[in-house]
């Protein structure tokens, strides 16, 4: 990378490892590693990126965020945060569009580890995830950046796929409707004649109070 390229993709460099430290609470005590290894980086960021070498450091510092437990709002929220950087020399936009990737690549190993009790919450997921990764797809193809797209849409089939057999054992959804306002107890005794189920309905209408259901919501098949 050129000295000019190195000293406009430094800063960005910088950004995006201390949105990382900062989307990461900093009360775990698991997080020293991810610290130490985003301060290394961040210090000697200028040299390696002019060497062309941060990129496995870089990668590591995103792998040890997964490893502590980081959300995939977390990691979107740094995609996010790097996506509003405006580079102008080629060297910063490809360290701008590497951070971006090295995101969506962490997002698909959360992804990959997560567990699902609900159809309607894989559904959700996997719309947010279509539209993340055609932003994606299109940044890099209108780089004409083949390798890079081709790497893209690979990691999208594949976490797709992957939502897709984890929903499919999975009950379907159906809607209800009843006319009066009864408590979780009661609707799982009228829905499946086994009140045992209160909370599972409560998990899948988001309701706070077990007494007050909505009148009309979502049930599991079965």
């Amino acid at each position: 990378m050129y000295k000019n390229e190195a000293t406009e993709a430094t800063p960005i460099l910088q950004r995006a490892l201390r949105n990382l430290l900062n989307a990461i609470p900093s009360t775990w005590l698991t997080a020293s590693d991810l610290r130490t290894a985003c301060s290394l980086l961040s210090v000697n960021a200028e040299k390696l990126l002019y060497f062309d070498q941060a990129g496995p450091q870089l990668s590591d510092c995103f792998e040890k965020a997964r490893k502590i437990g980081a959300t995939l709002p977390q990691i979107e929220w740094v995609r996010r945060q790097t996506v509003m950087e405006s580079p102008v020399t080629v060297g910063a936009m490809m360290v701008k569009n590497s951070i971006m990737r090295l995101c969506l690549v962490t997002e698909g190993r959360i992804i990959a580890d997560m567990i699902f009790t609900s159809r309607r919450d894989v559904d959700a997921l996997m719309a947010s995830v279509n539209q993340i990764f055609a932003d994606a797809e299109e940044i890099a193809a209108d780089e004409m950046d083949q390798m890079s797209y081709r790497g893209i849409v690979e990691l999208h089939a594949n976490v797709i796929f992957y939502l897709v057999q984890t929903a499919r054992p999975l009950p379907v959804m159906l809607k209800y409707s009843f006319f009066s306002v009864m408590s979780s107890l009661m609707m799982s005794n009228r829905l499946y004649y086994d009140a045992s189920r209160a909370d599972e309905l409560r998990a899948e209408n988001k309701v706070v109070h077990p007494l007050f259901m909505p009148l009309q919501g979502q049930a599991l098949s079965q």
